[in-house]
């Protein structure tokens, strides 16, 4: 009997241990363990942080649902991870050995390679719940005195979506509450151009994010390098395509929320040869570490070059349906394993992504990621306002089944009313 342990219960991990479970049966055991007892709906933290969701309405009690399909869940950091050994030490002073490893932990969030910036300083972050929890707080506080806000991306993000999401969002909540004439709001980017996404843009991206920006009256700077925050102030370098300084920007607020760059958490960025040197893990085309044959990992905490060299860097996001791909092929290859074949199955580097902007929504997909594409297309419409909210609705119902089946893959197909996917 083998024993699968996987780390991270998020959009990856969870999704994993159910297909692994539908995928080995019942001879073999399956291990999650998650820093906290919950599983958290990330795409709907935007919503969180202007109060139009309940944290109990996009988190789950997941263990329960584990124990339904016979998957051992322990809530619980790791603390370290002894590749050569097989085994993992976590926080509650525990041990517990693996035959096969997945790393699904999602990232650490690096605000420290900005000054000042972090929930724990002065800006705004919706990449946990409980920071997107902690937005809505002061969010609540902010619209007693409302003034400027600074929303956007800082060097080294990846992850750009969010971003938008939350400008337009905010945008659509303050003019409900008649507070938008007086909210001045500027986004702030790492991107070369609007609608860039770490993707070196996606279809019209740039035309109609653009359009968006100046409809909503909301500002922007690009090329910036977020220097350092302060209480009420931004400060940020804006370069030209040479690097070049162009201008100093100085940005009060009343309000901000940037997200960070990322990196690898500490425990896996601390195994030998396990990662590059930000931490994430390097995988081959089997989702499979280059040093441990039996250490697989998907998702945010994988290494993935950036699309193109921009000015200021910028990374290349991982979609859910992308991590999807990834999680089926891991799952298929320890099976394959375990049987004593080969690897043979490969992840997708696909983008599909639907986008909220309030009260319409933008949806794009990249076939593959990297260009040049056989499909590149951007489409804005309030049926994907709709589309992401029954999503939500839709994935959540599924992690409540235990289901193994592709859930982004069948959703975002019958969405989009595509047919197939193909590379």
């Amino acid at each position: 009997m083998a024993h699968i342990v996987i780390i991270g219960a998020g959009l990856g991990g969870a999704p994993a241990a159910y297909e692994l479970r539908e995928a080995l049966g019942k001879d073999h055991r399956i291990t999650v363990v998650n820093q906290s007892d919950y599983f958290q709906f990330v795409p709907s933290n935007p919503w969180l942080a202007v109060g139009w969701r309940k944290r109990e309405a996009i988190t789950l009690p997941i263990g329960e649902y584990f124990k339904r399909k016979g998957i051992d869940f322990i809530a619980s950091p790791v603390v370290s991870i002894d590749a050569p050994g097989n085994w993992l030490k976590l926080g509650d002073g525990r041990t517990l050995a693996y035959d096969f490893l997945i790393i699904t932990t999602g990232p650490k969030l690096a605000f420290e390679d900005v000054p000042g910036s972090g929930p724990a300083h002065h800006t705004q972050s919706i990449c946990t719940v409980d920071h997107a929890e902690q937005a809505w707080t002061l969010y609540e506080k902010f619209l007693q005195d409302p003034g400027p806000m600074v929303i956007g991306a800082m060097p080294g993000a990846s992850c750009f979506g969010p971003a938008y999401e939350f400008a337009f969002i905010v945008s659509a909540d303050l003019k409900r509450r008649r507070l938008r004439k007086k909210v001045p709001i500027t986004f702030v980017t790492s991107e070369p151009y609007i609608g860039h996404l770490g993707l070196a843009g996606v279809g019209d991206s740039k035309s109609v994010l653009e359009s968006e920006l100046r409809n909503n009256d909301i500002k922007w700077v690009t090329n910036a390098r977020t220097t350092r925050v302060e209480a009420g102030k931004l400060f940020a370098t804006e370069v030209d395509a040479n690097g070049a300084t162009v201008k100093e920007h100085e940005l009060g607020f009343k309000f901000a929320m940037m997200l960070p760059a990322f990196k690898g958490v500490e425990a896996v960025a601390a195994v030998p040869e396990l990662c590059n040197p930000r931490g994430f893990v390097l995988v081959d085309e089997f989702q499979r570490s280059k040093k441990y044959r039996n250490i697989f990992s998907a998702g945010v905490c994988i290494a993935v070059p950036p699309v193109e060299v921009t000015p200021i860097p910028t990374g290349a996001p991982k979609t859910g349906y992308m991590i999807e791909t990834m999680v089926t092929a891991i799952v298929r290859n320890i099976a394959a394993d375990i049987a004593g074949q080969p690897a043979t199955t490969q992840g997708s580097w696909n983008a599909i992504c639907l986008a909220d902007m309030g009260n319409t929504g933008a949806a794009f997909v990249a076939l593959p990621q990297i260009p040049p594409r056989n499909v590149n297309w951007f489409r804005k419409g309030r049926w994907v306002h709709w589309a992401k909210i029954a999503f939500e609705k839709y994935f959540l119902y599924k992690m409540k089944r235990g289901t193994s089946e592709p859930i982004y893959e069948k959703y975002m197909l019958r969405t989009l009313g595509i047919n197939r996917l193909e590379q």
